[in-house]
């Protein structure tokens, strides 16, 4: 039953509720893609029409394979690095913590205010994790990341960095570089065809509107400055998945199937 008022959503974008509804669905497939055990119950609790998402099937297929890869971003880093730091830039709604916790991960959930006081309400304190109301241009939450000396922290960027300007995510980049160093950037992002040719679509116009960053080359930022290096770019076609069905004849056509992306990049050396 929904239990909380209209007010809840004031200052917050529905954009982070259709993720949310994408993993509650995908809590009924026998083989899901994402599982996501608590989301269901979240999108029963919420106040909001989500019929109007049933049918984006390929959108859910797509969004779901997103998490899946900063899942697995996620995962291989811990293995690596168990006692390091992960902050999820742009959290929204999202349990990826119950979902790759290793028992000894510092966790930070960071995103603007309203979004952050919605999680609250939703999810409580969650435990071994820690919640930072702030936009991630601001700063003033650098400083409540805490790290062990020469351990690397990652951070996880999925839906954040292509509605910023290239200026914008430069100066985040350089920064995390300056006060991390050795620590790993995992961020999704387009292509300025894909951002083309969503602004031309009526499904997507909307919301290709507010896109304001595009990256041509996967390896552009090894440009911005010294200790950027690309570490690996991942696509929706670069394995076979069958939700797709016929969509994934997209492979074939090069334009699109390398439009949208996944890096991984390395933010210099270890001190």
């Amino acid at each position: 039953m929904n239990e909380l008022g209209s007010d809840a959503f004031t200052g917050v974008s529905e954009t982070l509720l259709i993720p949310l509804y994408f993993r509650a669905v995908e809590a009924n497939e026998r083989d899901p893609i994402v599982r996501d055990d608590r989301a269901k119950a979240l999108v029963e609790r919420i106040p909001y029409d989500f019929s109007r998402f049933d049918r984006l099937d390929a959108d859910r297929v797509f969004t779901l394979m997103r998490s899946r890869q900063f899942d697995r971003h996620a995962r291989a880093f811990l293995a690596e690095h168990p006692s390091s730091a992960v902050v999820e830039i742009g959290c929204g709604l999202d349990d990826r913590l119950g979902r790759v916790d290793n028992g000894k991960v510092e966790w930070y959930n960071l995103d603007l205010p309203a979004v952050i006081a919605l999680r609250t309400k939703l999810l409580g304190e969650e435990a071994r994790s820690q919640s930072i109301a702030c936009s991630v241009l601001d700063p003033a939450w650098l400083e409540r990341v805490r790290t062990p000396s020469g351990v690397p922290c990652l951070f996880l960027a999925e839906g954040v960095l292509p509605y910023f300007d290239e200026s914008q995510v430069r100066r985040l980049v350089l920064t995390l570089r300056d006060r991390f160093p050795g620590s790993e950037l995992v961020f999704d992002v387009l292509s300025p065809f894909m951002v083309w040719l969503q602004r031309l679509q009526p499904g997507t116009r909307d919301a290709a509107k507010l896109l304001r960053w595009a990256l041509s080359r996967d390896n552009e930022l090894e440009r911005w400055g010294k200790g950027l290096r690309l570490l690996g770019s991942w696509n929706y076609f670069s394995e076979r998945e069958p939700r797709l069905g016929r969509v994934s004849l997209l492979r074939l056509v090069p334009p699109i199937a390398r439009g949208a992306r996944i890096l991984r990049y390395s933010l210099g050396r270890p001190t």
